[in-house]
């Protein structure tokens, strides 16, 4: 076992399919595991499916991560049940169709409604609030416990649409690189007090909020934005969910010990590629 045996851990966003994945992976290396999520019966499922593996450690607790009040209620039952939390992963977060524009560029003869002017405000609010504001409560709650005992382990979850923003999804692009910045900003701001702070940016993986950008309907063919981005992925394929299991144990355990403000890509080489 790693030195993160019985860590207390908090995973937002727990029951996604790479959340989960990367749940397996910290309990695999013997932390307990809060999963923390809106839907108590997503991730009550987890639970199971978990325990099944014989992945036990785990606590459900459900919050919305926008919710103050619900994350100090979470802490507190957390606290309760393990003590203070000592990584916190901020996985919650995503996309909204409305906050997505139809055309990649906007051409002579694109419509409005297609462009960037077409995006709706309350849509673009709501990916802003809940990539960047949903990883910023977050670390302002727990990441109290990490300063009561004098270390702690932040990781947040970042996008390859953060460094180079990709064509229709303005708003995700957007909020990922204020997580960006704020992961590097906070690593400074919280060195002194043994906390690190680092961000893995997964390529471009399956999931059901981007599905259907990436797949035709019969769930096999790639759409052509979706060969577009395995044309500019050297390895030649979308990621598997397991593939961020190596990633998130590396960052959450001894042998990052003097690594923080790190953005950590995880993308069967797309940042490496300029195309050509």
């Amino acid at each position: 076992m790693s030195s993160i045996k019985d860590k207390v851990c908090v995973v937002t966003g727990a029951a996604g399919i790479l959340c989960s994945a990367m749940v397996e992976a910290l309990l695999e290396d013997g932390a307990k595991v809060a999963l923390l999520g809106r839907t108590e019966s997503k991730l009550v499922d987890l639970k199971n499916a978990l325990a099944k593996k014989g992945l036990t450690e785990t606590l459900v607790v459900a919050a919305d991560v926008l919710s103050s009040e619900d994350l100090l209620k979470a802490k507190a039952s957390i606290n309760e049940t393990w003590g203070k939390v000592d990584i916190l992963v901020n996985g919650a977060g995503g996309n909204h169709p409305d906050a997505t524009s139809k055309a990649e560029q906007m051409l002579p003869e694109t419509p409005l409604e297609d462009s960037f002017f077409g995006m709706s405000l309350d849509a673009f609010g709501f990916v802003f609030d809940l990539n960047f504001k949903g990883t910023l409560l977050p670390c302002q709650i727990f990441g109290k416990d990490m300063i009561d005992s004098g270390a702690g382990n932040i990781i947040n979850i970042s996008s390859m649409s953060a460094d180079r923003p990709l064509t229709k999804v303005g708003a995700y692009s957007s909020a990922k690189a204020s997580v960006d910045s704020l992961t590097q900003w906070l690593s400074v701001h919280l060195a002194t007090r043994n906390i690190r702070v680092n961000a893995l940016a997964p390529g471009f993986f399956v999931t059901g909020q981007n599905k259907f950008l990436l797949y035709q309907e019969d769930g096999e063919t790639p759409t052509a934005r979706g060969q577009k981005i395995i044309n500019n992925t050297p390895m030649g394929e979308f990621g598997e969910p397991e593939d961020l299991k190596g990633a998130i144990k590396f960052l959450a355990g001894p042998a990052s010990r003097f690594v923080t403000g790190v953005i950590l890509p995880v993308d069967g080489g797309f940042s490496a590629f300029s195309g050509v």
